[in-house]
């Protein structure tokens, strides 16, 4: 007879999902990083620490934002763009950790995109209620590179869509240590988060961290 003690402190496989050609989920890819990573987080926020930026149009931003890396994301009046220089400080943006540069390369290895080295880090940090409006990702000068998106803290639903903003979005939930990666065919699919609900992570409390790697230079 099998008993259930048999099988004690034995975790499932991790397991990926395919969203499309090109587009896939890893499920818990990130949890064994997860120490390293949230102790580098904190040191990028104490050299850099979140803001909510303006966009073209003069509307502030609900997601709060930092960067890490040779070049780092920002959006102003002037437009969105990458910039290797922190506008808050005047100073260059947090080099990239080396456990970022692993688990990006690996992940995206993972899913397929072998040789991807990330120069940039986008950190997003979401707080319930806040939200990111379907859009592409278009700023970096290779669209050959694909983009790999780290989940931490608190669910999230991440809107994977078409081509167009119009098509029809995916609902893809998402959980702590979960890292989307897509490129190829689906590198300018819109993607975006829906509001996030209220709930409580033990490690980062009622936010949800996402780290997003791209090359961007």
């Amino acid at each position: 007879m099998i008993t259930t003690d048999l099988f004690a402190g034995i975790q499932a496989p991790r397991r990926d999902e395919s969203l499309c050609a090109g587009a896939v989920v890893l499920r818990g890819f990130a949890l064994a990083d997860e120490a390293p990573l949230l102790q580098a987080i904190d040191a990028i926020v104490a050299q850099a620490p979140f803001r909510h930026l303006i966009t073209p149009g003069g509307l502030r931003m609900s997601v709060a934002m930092t960067n890490a890396g040779s070049l780092g994301w920002v959006s102003d009046r002037r437009g969105y763009r990458y910039d290797p220089v922190d506008p808050d400080s005047g100073k260059r943006w947090p080099p990239l950790p080396d456990v970022f540069r692993k688990l990006a390369t690996s992940a995206a290895a993972q899913a397929g995109f072998a040789g991807f080295a990330p120069d940039a880090c986008l950190i997003n940090r979401y707080e319930p209620g806040t939200r990111l409006s379907l859009h592409q990702d278009r700023d970096e000068r290779d669209f050959g590179q694909p983009i790999v998106s780290v989940s931490l803290g608190i669910p999230a639903i991440f809107l994977f869509g078409g081509d167009q903003r119009s098509d029809a979005a995916m609902r893809v939930p998402l959980a702590h240590g979960d890292v989307v990666v897509w490129g190829g065919p689906a590198r300018l699919r819109h993607h975006g988060v829906l509001p996030l609900k209220p709930n409580h992570h033990e490690a980062l409390g009622e936010c949800r961290i996402n780290l997003t790697f791209r090359r961007a230079g």
